[in-house]
């Protein structure tokens, strides 16, 4: 795991200090405000909570793709106050002023942060000045355990050679592979497994990548980035390519199930990326208070700890380790251990000429024409 022991000893340290005195709310109560979130991401209690604290009534819509998003951003006049773009997205999204920076006088529990990961998304926002990391993970490869051996015994799956092989593909075809419908996720995956750099902007490159998932198109059934959850847990699918959190949520469901099904999560041997979820506010927010209000409430350890729990996923907030449930904790899946973490890279952003030719590719790719 990420040197957990002198993590827990800081998240230790940084809880007693809490001690000394309860953060005061960030704003007034009452008022409202409203959040835009990917789906599957949130334990409603904490919606709950936080009303009930502030007397702030919370408005909670969800999506399943930073297109979308970035789309209502980029149109101005989105009607949200926190948004929770992925990393590479936000970096050009601040750079399009579409945020405002974050007044971090009134985010006193900005001390409970991670300063691992505030490094490594400070790649995206420099001084971590437009956003609040809520979730980090991997994409790796999801499973159906029997249903893989029955059609291949010696099926590669500490590999992408399981998905991006087209003939070890084409064998899983009659069980059902999903694909996220996410192709900042997906192209840089198919570059990393072709020898080249997931973060290349070259024209040749991404079509060599798109040429290649062409080639295992026939064998995917379904492009979508929260259907595999389901899909997985009730046996419906073989094989999902997803995110982390996900692919352990159907772990989590089909053992609550007790249907039969054992799901697993592979983190390809040959390395994945590693992305961040991160808060923010669109510059046009009509409630500003109340979101700096909201954000300030998650990054109370106890809270984000509670969203950990529910999402598996690991979170940016240091202070939270002490809440976070033992099997996530030591869950190498959501928390890699140094060598692992080695081999993940991580998702720059696209110039705006080569996100039109990735966004052309994967049109091709999805549609199949």
């Amino acid at each position: 795991m990420i040197d957990l022991k002198r993590t827990r000893t800081i998240a230790a340290l940084s809880l007693a200090l809490l001690a000394f005195g309860a953060t005061a709310p960030a704003v007034a109560q009452g008022g409202q405000v409203r959040v835009y979130n990917w789906s599957d991401y949130i334990d409603p209690d904490i919606i709950k909570e936080f009303e009930t604290k502030t007397g702030i009534k919370v408005t909670y819509d969800v999506f399943d793709s930073n297109e979308l998003l970035e789309t209502k951003l980029l149109a101005g006049g989105s009607g949200y106050d926190v948004v929770v773009p992925t990393g590479s997205f936000l970096s050009r999204q601040v750079k399009a002023g579409v945020f405002q920076a974050l007044d971090k006088s009134k985010l006193p529990n900005l001390k409970n942060m991670w300063p691992l990961i505030q490094e490594r998304t400070a790649r995206y926002d420099p001084d971590n000045a437009y956003s609040i990391n809520y979730m980090w993970g991997t994409t790796g490869i999801g499973y159906n355990e029997a249903m893989v051996k029955e059609r291949m015994a010696d099926a590669p799956v500490d590999s992408w050679k399981l998905v991006f092989d087209p003939e070890i593909a084409k064998k899983f075809e009659s069980c059902g592979i999903y694909f996220l419908d996410a192709a900042d996720d997906i192209i840089p995956a198919a570059l990393h497994y072709l020898g080249l750099d997931p973060n290349s902007n070259e024209a040749a490159d991404i079509e060599k990548a798109a040429a290649h998932l062409e080639k295992i198109r026939p064998y995917i059934r379904k492009f979508h980035s929260s259907e595999f959850i389901n899909a997985l847990a009730n046996g419906d699918i073989c094989i999902a390519v997803g995110y982390s959190g996900d692919i352990l949520q159907a772990r989590d469901r089909a053992e609550e199930a007790d249907n039969g099904v054992t799901v697993v999560y592979s983190l390809p041997k040959e390395g994945a990326q590693m992305w961040f979820d991160q808060m923010a506010i669109p510059a046009d927010a009509a409630n500003v208070e109340q979101a700096h209000a909201f954000l300030n409430f998650m990054m109370e350890p106890e809270v984000i700890a509670k969203a950990s729990n529910y999402a598996n996923y690991a979170s940016g907030n240091l202070a939270s380790l002490e809440f976070v449930d033992e099997g996530i904790k030591g869950d190498g899946a959501i928390y890699p251990d140094e060598e692992t973490l080695g081999k993940l890279y991580v998702k720059d952003s696209y110039t705006g000429a080569t996100q039109r030719a990735v966004t052309r590719a994967w049109t091709r790719i999805v549609t199949g024409r």
